[in-house]
């Protein structure tokens, strides 16, 4: 065996008369001294996620007095205190609409997600940012994206414009299946088989392009659209079966989690709360195993269908129907439901930071936008959307930083997370909502 060692080394010998290599798994002579790269130069994969939650915040409550770093946590921030050096918070920033409608629970989250405001419910006027980040460095996994949510109804908010959503997986069971299922390639095995099923799709796939120009001759310029949008899916799914026809690299800290319970999906928060550490726990694993490096994690619906055990009374009804009490100041119910999301972020939070890799976590070496649909549900107001970034994106942004936007709009926000995991945009967002100006107060 040779004495040079580098990531692409491999193993070779015989076995009953036949050549064989194994690879070998990230091991700490392939990083550089600190271990926040290989020894070539060429850094760890940094992954990009968003983390959401419905109904926002009570924003007395959540919003911290403090800006620039060492902010304070309020009540609502509690409960990720522990993580706190990891997160930094977004407030002042504004969803603007342009002078199209305000739709409830709607508007917010598709102008933070497409950089404009739609004109009527169910517009998807554009790719969603995530999905600009999957096309840039989502292309060398198994998955494009992940797409997850915790709360029944497979909630979703990615997708490439009107009727092109990408589906969500709302069960850890499936999820689990579908990750380290028959199709899973264990990275750190010696042997490696092509999946004839795999390559049957492969061949599918590639064959039904044939008749693209004939259908195009066919078809309106608003079909023609949405067949692009469609045709750039399938590319996307072929680039993915194809890696499935070659052995993985190695990855040391992958390791098959012990498959989970086959839970329904369910709208109360205590077991919204289980599903939801389960993915998570699952999701930490497809990274490390490099299945993936996009996601999107749901915690619950943007309306907010939560209950709790014994209770029907939902998270949004009591926005609507409970009365502010006098002495606290907020509706006490309500904001119960802010601090459970607030406690499934920290949740996650620690699975993340818990996942050792390198000289740091998981956490060290992804960003994850979490927000919301609103800023107070009491009123639905859109001014002031609660945005966090959380992670460090491989020393790419500082973190545990609190940034006012002064009015500013949430594109900027989102401009500055696709720069940092290496998305090549240099302006997002449309009409007012436009911006070239990343927070320079995050970016490293």
């Amino acid at each position: 065996m040779t004495t040079f060692l580098n990531r692409r080394t491999v193993l070779r010998g015989m076995i009953g008369g036949a050549a064989v290599t194994v690879g070998l798994p990230i091991l700490d002579c392939f990083l550089n001294t600190n271990g926040t790269a290989f020894a070539s130069g060429a850094p760890l994969p940094v992954r990009f996620g968003t983390w959401f939650w419905g109904l926002g915040v009570t924003p007395s409550r959540w919003v911290p007095s403090q800006v620039g770093p060492g902010y304070d946590l309020m009540a609502e921030l509690q409960p990720m205190a522990a993580h706190k050096e990891k997160v930094s918070i977004m407030s002042g920033f504004n969803v603007r609409l342009d002078g199209r409608p305000a739709m409830t629970h709607y508007s917010g989250p598709t102008t933070i997600r497409t950089g404009l405001a739609p004109a009527t419910a169910g517009e998807i006027p554009g790719p969603s940012f995530d999905i600009m980040v999957s096309d840039a460095i989502g292309s060398a996994t198994r998955f494009r994206a992940l797409d997850l949510s915790a709360i029944k109804g497979a909630f979703t908010l990615s997708g490439r414009g009107t009727g092109n959503m990408s589906p969500s997986e709302s069960s850890a069971y499936n999820l689990y299946t579908r990750l380290f299922g028959p199709e899973f390639r264990d990275p750190n095995k010696a042997e490696f088989a092509v999946n004839p099923r795999i390559l049957a799709r492969h061949s599918v796939l590639s064959s039904i392009t044939d008749d693209r120009k004939s259908l195009d001759a066919y078809v309106g310029s608003a079909d023609r659209v949405r067949l692009d949008q469609y045709y750039t899916s399938l590319r996307q799914v072929e680039k993915q079966l194809a890696l499935q026809l070659e052995p993985p690299p190695p990855m040391a800290a992958c390791k098959i989690p012990v498959e989970p319970p086959d839970l329904p999906a369910a709208n109360n928060v205590e077991e919204v709360h289980v599903n939801h550490d389960l993915m998570a726990k699952l999701l930490a694993m497809a990274l490390m195993c490099d299945q993936t490096r996009v996601f999107n994690l749901s915690f619950n619906d943007q309306q907010s269908t939560l209950t709790r055990i014994g209770n029907t009374t939902s998270h949004h009804q009591l926005t609507h129907e409970e009365t502010i009490d006098p002495k606290l100041g907020y509706q006490p119910q309500a904001t119960k439901f802010v601090e459970d999301c607030m406690q499934g972020w920290a949740s996650f939070l620690e699975i993340m930071d818990g996942a050792r890799e390198g000289d740091g976590t998981l956490l060290d070496n992804m960003l994850v936008v979490a927000h919301t649909d609103v800023n107070y549900a009491k009123f639905h107001t859109l001014d002031s959307i609660p945005v966090m970034l959380a992670g460090r994106a491989g020393g790419r942004v500082r973190s545990g930083v609190h940034v006012a936007g002064k009015g500013d709009s949430v594109s900027r926000v989102v401009l500055t997370a696709m720069q940092a995991v290496g998305v090549p945009v240099d302006r997002w967002g449309k009409e007012s909502s436009e911006t070239n100006r990343p927070v320079s107060e995050i970016l490293a």
